[in-house]
């Protein structure tokens, strides 16, 4: 059967798809069987194809006309962002035409929504781009995993983050002089916020979640960290203790409950994701059949994140008039677990003066609160200067270790507030 994809959006992804389509339909076709031709694109910004190849293809910088386009069957969404995302895409899935997205965050935030539009319907929601770029994970947990109790999900989702931190953690750079150069060699937006401060990695995290759990998670129960706050320090540290700092998303099922949290982690060298550099994702599952397997792959980029899209085209393409998959099943109703029950291992910075007893006090309140201590280094700085001790916890239970750092940080030896990492 022969689909007729059209396009909303030309930037760098849309672009991409766009090339994609326009040069390599013949290898599409030879592998799959699928034939796919881009038949519409719409773009505000006509500049953006100047440079495409759009030889009898339709080009407007009308979304609606392209969605109602009757040589249209699969329509992209690839502009990003709410609004008007998730009008074209309501419009679209309305109008019985089958959606590619890769906009994690209106999947996030209106993904059921947009489900139930897409069930009613009786019409595909792709989003195998939405998540970790080239890497099929979601094919993977729809359909290569589809026997397995997932037992737990580790991700490294950000490619800007992984950036910076592999730069801290190899070149011992500051985080600020790392995330400038970040922004220099384009690995970073500007600003690069969503980034940084960990939402961006909140959104995949609150879809691999809904999709691992058949269950809906609302995206402001994840608790969510970023990384602004590690410094050159930090690393060496966490080097010292044979670990590497990730920003990772977590999800886990516990009690019945969900644990699905975002924030930097301590990760052992002996990990797979430790050797995760630079701006590459890779994301870890666990899970009762399969085991540990581990999916790796550049997570952002024009034509990897294009190379997605353009899978889902060819799925949709490959399935014919068989029923739509649905994009999330709902089976189950779980709650997102307080991060205050996590169970684990910390790393404590604690920045002291340099005086006798110190230690001991600071000991008798972890005990207190049944956080117990399973190594200790101290670090100084320099004469007269506040010296640095760094603890690890043997596994305790975060809200103890909140309110035991609480009242460690209200003495008068405390010179900052005590800085917190979890442990892999």
């Amino acid at each position: 059967m022969g689909i007729g994809v059209g396009v909303i959006g030309a930037g760098t992804v849309g672009g991409g798809v766009i090339e994609i389509l326009s040069a390599n339909t013949g290898v599409i076709a030879d592998k799959t069987g699928a034939q796919v031709a881009l038949r519409h694109v719409a773009e505000l910004k006509q500049e953006l194809l100047q440079d495409c190849d759009l030889e009898g293809v339709t080009v407007s910088a009308d979304a609606n006309a392209l969605i109602h386009d009757p040589q249209v069957h699969v329509v992209c969404e690839l502009i990003g962002g709410l609004e008007p995302a998730k009008t074209f895409i309501l419009e679209a899935l309305n109008a019985k035409k089958h959606v590619v997205t890769a906009n994690k965050m209106l999947l996030a935030k209106h993904g059921a929504e947009l489900a139930e539009a897409a069930a009613r319907n009786g019409v595909g929601l792709r989003y195998e781009a939405a998540v970790a770029g080239a890497i099929p994970i979601i094919k993977a947990l729809r359909e290569g995993l589809a026997a397995n109790h997932i037992h737990a999900v580790y991700g490294i989702l950000n490619g800007t983050c992984n950036y910076i931190l592999s730069r801290m953690t190899y070149e011992g750079l500051e985080f600020q002089e790392t995330l400038d150069q970040a922004i220099a060699n384009g690995f970073a937006e500007t600003p690069p916020d969503l980034d940084i401060e960990g939402h961006d990695t909140a959104h995949k995290c609150q879809i691999l979640a809904s999709l691992a759990y058949s269950t809906k998670v609302s995206l402001d129960a994840i608790p969510v960290e970023g990384i602004t706050n590690i410094t050159h320090l930090d690393v060496a540290y966490a080097r010292e203790m044979g670990c590497v700092i990730k920003l990772l998303a977590v999800v886990r099922k516990v009690e019945g409950e969900i644990e699905a949290r975002v924030h930097p982690t301590l990760v052992p060298e002996t990990h797979l994701l430790a050797a995760v550099r630079n701006e590459f994702n890779a994301v870890y599952v666990e899970s009762d059949c399969a085991d540990a397997t581990l999916y790796y792959g550049r997570g952002a980029g024009r034509l990897p994140t294009a190379s997605a899209v353009v899978a889902d085209i060819v799925d949709i393409a490959r399935r014919g008039e068989a029923p739509a998959l649905p994009p999330f099943s709902y089976t189950h109703a779980l709650e997102v677990r307080d991060i205050g029950l996590l169970e684990g291992r910390y790393y404590l910075c604690l920045t002291t003066e340099d005086h006798p007893g110190v230690l001991g006090k600071v000991c008798t309140i972890l005990g207190k609160h049944g956080v117990s201590i399973a190594s200790c280094i101290q670090k100084n700085r320099g004469e007269g200067e506040p010296v640095h001790v760094i603890l690890m916890t043997h596994t305790s239970i975060e809200s103890g270790v909140i309110a035991a750092l609480a009242e460690i940080d209200r003495l008068d030896f405390i010179t900052e507030a005590t800085h917190l990492l979890r442990v892999l």
